[in-house]
């Protein structure tokens, strides 16, 4: 009988790359098999995030509550990787005993080796080390279930903004080879993947070597990944303001397989604050790279990051990025009241901005962001938006579900036949969180 692995992904999509990757790896190892249900799984695992301090809690919390699970499963496996183990280490086993195995997100790879020496030895196992490329050439060929897939093209980061713990928990900046690259894009499209989004912690900065020693940067990789065949819609996220360049607007301009849509987290409008966050911009820059980006795409949608309350945020400094947000007009925010990370500069900053101050400047920013967002749905409807198919809709199973190129849910009727193709839909409705949409009926029966 096949074991049975359950995984828990706190974060972002680069923690969905891994957990998938960790996923292909401990069943081409040990024959586990993916479940849904930690009651019937033999090994448990966590992948986990520590960007903001309630994601950090969750992690402890879930374990908790798994040791129910340990007690009635002697034998079961307890797993906790990602962001929060490569910061906490061995205090993990401390605060959780329960815990089999602590492993960072480079040493993923060594997760069927840490499992045999758990299993031979009974006695856990830590390995939060960074041995960078080895990860990924130690990985099998990826697979997945669906016409999308994530790819992660870099990992790492070498910006060290004052509020943030990525560089002490995933390690600095590195770049997949080229030819890695492209080899994993060209297997996917192979089992049917039809849309890629190329993931990084600042993924405009890829440099990544060729095979003739040469350096591939990001906006010539573009143009690579969107000739393989069959894929036909290109994403890329997280970018960073100061890895932007002209080459990258004119890729956007020349390469219609790359999205109308550009998620570039800008953080605040405050210069002052963005000198605090060592973020290397300022917002009159990052504005004339938006209105770059907007001359080669009339249709573009924005969306950014935004942290609220960082230490010493005045009422002005607040009202700037207010300011930013009318100018630009964003589609979309991930925005957050600011948590310190333990053994970032900011952590040691003084924070004089009252908790109710941060809760309704938040509530501000998200706000005005809807209405933009609400305003840009309503004006699609009675457009026609190319969709690729995803499969049936959460809420409505009868129906299909699908995505616009700025990312938009769009239920619809239609033949299961269309799942995985794309289709070109006419919004007929906009509603808070997602589209409605027909197909014309002489569109249909041509399909079928």
């Amino acid at each position: 009988m096949s074991r049975k692995l359950y995984i828990k992904t706190f974060g972002c999509q680069m923690n969905e790359y891994d957990s998938s990757r960790m996923a292909d790896l401990l069943e081409n190892t040990h024959g586990f098999i993916s479940t849904d249900d930690p009651n019937e799984a033999d090994m448990v695992m966590l992948n986990t995030c520590s960007v903001r301090d309630k994601a950090q809690q969750k992690v402890y919390s879930q374990l908790g509550r798994w040791n129910s699970l340990k007690a009635s499963k002697p034998d079961l496996i307890i797993a906790v990787g990602g962001c929060v183990a490569s910061q906490e280490g061995e205090q993990i086993l401390k605060r959780a005993p329960q815990v089999d195995i602590v492993f960072g997100p480079q040493t993923l790879h060594r997760l069927p080796e840490m499992l045999d020496q758990c299993i031979d030895q009974k006695k856990s196992r830590v390995d939060i080390s960074f041995p960078e490329i080895e990860k990924f050439d130690c990985l099998p060929p990826a697979r997945v279930d669906g016409p999308k897939a994530f790819v992660s093209i870099m990992e790492g980061c070498s910006k060290y903004c004052t509020f943030c713990v990525v560089p002490y928990t995933r390690g600095t900046e590195f770049s997949r080879p080229f030819d890695d690259v492209i080899t994993e894009i060209v297997e996917l499209a192979e089992q049917g993947v039809r849309e890629v989004t190329l993931l990084g912690q600042n993924v405009n900065g890829y440099r990544g070597i060729q095979h003739d020693g040469g350096i591939m940067e990001f906006s010539q990789l573009l143009y690579y990944v969107a000739s393989v065949e069959g894929i036909d819609r290109v994403r890329y996220t997280t970018s960073h303001p100061i890895e932007v360049s002209d080459d990258l607007v004119t890729a956007h301009l020349a390469i219609p397989e790359l999205v109308a849509q550009l998620h570039l987290p800008v953080q605040s409008g405050s210069d002052r604050i963005l000198k605090k966050m060592k973020r290397g911009y300022t917002s009159t820059e990052y504005i004339a790279w938006i209105d770059k980006f907007r001359e080669a795409y009339t249709n573009l949608s924005i969306s950014s990051d935004f942290i609220i309350g960082f230490p010493g945020e005045t009422e002005e400094d607040f009202k700037q990025t207010m300011d930013l947000i009318e100018y630009v007009r964003f589609d979309q925010s991930f925005s957050f009241i600011y948590s310190p990370r333990p053994g970032t500069p900011a952590a040691e900053f003084e924070d004089t901005v009252p908790i109710q101050e941060k809760k309704i400047r938040l509530m501000t920013l998200q706000n005005r962001i809807n209405e933009f967002a609400l305003e840009y749905s309503k004006n699609m409807v009675g457009t026609n938006q190319r969709l690729l198919v995803e499969g049936y809709a959460r809420k409505f199973p009868q129906q299909l579900t699908g995505r616009t190129e700025n990312n938009r849910v769009v239920n619809f009727d239609g033949p299961s036949s269309l799942i995985g193709r794309f289709v070109d839909v006419i919004i007929t409705e906009a509603l808070p969180n997602s589209l409605r949409g027909r197909i014309e009926p002489e569109y249909v029966q041509y399909i079928n």
